[in-house]
């Protein structure tokens, strides 16, 4: 599939996802979001169009114009508490726009990957396959089961749906940040700062991601693949894992549980995924967690040098 459009480019997979194709000029390569292009530079194979995805008439008038052979489905509300306040906009983001989503490719004979959440499963067995049962305990779970569900039942759609635990990396420019730059930042900064240690993931480097996508839109594959990093982590574990590969002062982090915070969404404590599938199928082979902090530490490097 030479021609494919990327939903939610200005995020940090949309943005890896355009790296990566940017190698591949095979592909013609079509990154939209909402508002102005982020993207620093985009690759000569690749043109920005402003989409807002939860606009049906936008999105058949875009995807009629452009006609990509596959859409990667990377945009979503992915702030848990946000969506938890504000389940009006949160259903919007998450459920109708893959409705809408999946509706116009399945007319334009367009495939469809979309991006899920271990946040679908409750958390009490994990790490999780993809034939296990999803049981979320918050709306943003919710809302990403109800548009998996969407996607599997539309009529013709050609579709594969991508999970994913805990994205981190680095890109210029981006507006939010993850649990791995946060930490270095504040570490950084001499801050005292409190991680839970009675949650786990399997952390998934933002590249690694982003090849797991390429390799399933570029072989057609279909149905569900759990992509995450190989390694399972508190995220107080991977503050220490910062703090050691940075030199940063590991006296700073404080052990706390889930208790120790107030929010208004409930996190599934055991997650993390076995990626079995993923590697057999589609050959997806991610970083270590320690190789992948020596890949970021390497672009931070590097652009605060450019």
């Amino acid at each position: 599939m030479d021609r494919v459009l990327i939903t939610g480019a200005n995020g940090l997979l949309g943005s890896k996802l355009i790296e990566l194709y940017g190698k591949h000029k095979d592909h013609i390569i079509f990154a939209t979001s909402r508002g102005v292009n982020r993207f620093q530079k985009l690759p000569s194979n690749a043109t920005y169009q402003a989409l807002d995805i939860a606009e049906e008439s936008q999105v058949e008038a875009v995807l009629s114009y452009l006609a990509p052979q596959a859409v990667i489905h990377t945009a979503a509300m992915t702030n848990v508490d946000q969506c938890e306040l504000n389940h009006e906009e949160c259903l919007k983001q998450n459920v109708t726009a893959v409705e809408i989503l999946s509706r116009v490719c399945s007319k334009m004979g367009i495939f469809l990957l979309h991006l899920s959440t271990d946040f679908i499963f409750d958390g009490k067995n994990g790490p999780y396959r993809e034939t296990d049962k999803p049981a979320p305990i918050s709306f943003y779970g919710q809302t990403k089961l109800k548009a998996e569900q969407i996607i599997q039942s539309t009529t013709g759609l050609q579709w594969a749906i991508a999970r994913t635990v805990l994205v981190y990396g680095y890109a210029p420019g981006l507006s939010r940040s993850n649990i791995v730059l946060w930490a270095r930042q504040n570490l950084m900064a001499g801050k005292e700062i409190q991680v839970v240690d009675d949650q786990w993931r399997t952390p998934t480097l933002a590249e690694d991601l982003a090849m797991g996508c390429y390799l399933i839109v570029d072989n057609a594959s279909k149905g569900i693949y759990h992509l995450s990093g190989p390694d399972l982590f508190t995220p107080y574990d991977i503050a220490q894992a910062v703090a050691d590969h940075f030199k940063l002062d590991k006296k700073l982090i404080h052990r706390a549980n889930a208790g120790t915070f107030s929010q208004p969404a409930s996190r599934p404590p055991r997650t993390g995924f076995i990626i079995d599938k993923a590697r057999t199928e589609l050959g997806y082979s991610p970083h270590t967690f320690k190789d992948g902090l020596a890949l970021l530490q390497s672009q931070l490097e590097a652009q605060s040098t450019a």
